[in-house]
């Protein structure tokens, strides 16, 4: 009986009989071969590359097998909320408890500016401060996704002389070895060297083959060209449209084509496009996405919702690095 693992970027799954290649070895790319009638006098010619095989291929039936916990979040500010440390610290409760992998969900196709807002408390007036990212020009600012969204020249340097009235050293110096062009992978950046991601796999919704590989979508927001920059549209009725804030919205010109990677989904549909692709056990769900979430949709799902965390809108500083 042949049988196997098949890995691509959704995941894995065994494959039986026909579905699988005879070659009796592990092609690099898609199949790990366990063993076919066909193949005998090869693995018995070859017995380690066979045993190997036989190892390799247990290591991944066990990894399906385990839990999957994820959480998913917009760039969160170049020092995260509090809340986004919350949802890291529930994943990695419940892995404690439950075993499994961590998956960090990225959603920088969002392009909401305000979304990366970093608001600190000033320690002399006690009010709240909030400073955010300075981007190219004002169609970026509002309509770019997050992954696209060119830092200013200037600002990190400016913020490098800012920071020492909310931070200590220690992470001043970490914000200014950032070496990043985009306001989503300067976020995730600091984050990771903050250790927030230490063994934490982050896959992100701008990924080209995370798209190419989820669930198709009939409404979705397209990632598309309006007046020389990248804008996230959505499909309403047939034609693109922009926000410009309130109720109001404009349309844009539609591409003759729009690819599928191109396409990313609206907030409410957002989890089972994510889930298409990630296969996920267990999910750490936001307060407020308590209110979209369509959880009865998703039976296999054990949804968690974070610990509470007082303050959550702050930006997280910690105490020990």
């Amino acid at each position: 009986m042949l049988c196997g693992v098949s890995r691509s970027a959704s995941g894995c799954k065994i494959l039986l009989g026909k579905d699988f290649w005879e070659d009796g070895y592990f092609s690099g790319e898609k199949f790990l071969v366990l063993g076919s009638p066909a193949s005998q006098a090869s693995q018995k010619s070859q017995p380690r590359r066979f045993w190997f095989n036989c190892i390799l291929c247990i290591i991944f039936i066990k990894s399906m097998s385990s839990p999957i916990i994820a959480f998913g979040q917009q760039p969160n500010g170049f020092f995260p909320k509090r809340y986004l440390y919350a949802k890291i610290e529930t994943a990695r409760r419940l892995q404690k408890e439950i075993g499994g992998r961590i998956v960090f969900f990225y959603h920088d196709s969002d392009a909401d500016y305000k979304e990366t807002i970093t608001t600190f408390i000033d320690p002399e007036t006690k009010k709240e401060v909030r400073l955010n990212f300075l981007v190219d020009n004002k169609i970026e600012k509002k309509y770019s996704p997050l992954y696209i969204k060119k830092i200013a020249a200037g600002w990190q340097e400016d913020m490098i002389r800012k920071l020492p009235r909310y931070v200590d050293k220690r992470l001043v110096e970490m914000f200014a070895s950032v070496k990043a062009t985009t306001v989503a992978d300067f976020c995730l950046s600091l984050y990771e060297k903050m250790g927030l991601l230490d063994g934490i796999e982050v896959v992100r919704s701008s990924d080209r083959d995370i798209r190419m590989n989820a669930i198709v979508q009939t409404e979705y927001y397209a990632d598309v060209s309006y007046e020389g920059e990248i804008v996230r549209a959505e499909l309403h009725e047939g034609a693109l449209r922009l926000h410009e804030g309130g109720g109001n919205y404009f349309t844009i010109p539609m591409p003759q084509t729009i690819e599928k990677w191109q396409k990313n989904p609206g907030r409410e549909e957002r989890f089972a496009w994510m889930q298409s692709v990630l296969h996920a056990t267990h999910y750490v769900s936001g307060v407020g996405e308590g209110g979209y979430l369509k959880k009865d949709e998703f039976p296999d799902v054990t949804f968690v919702e974070r610990d509470a965390i007082d303050q959550q809108d702050l930006a997280y500083i910690p105490t020990t690095i």
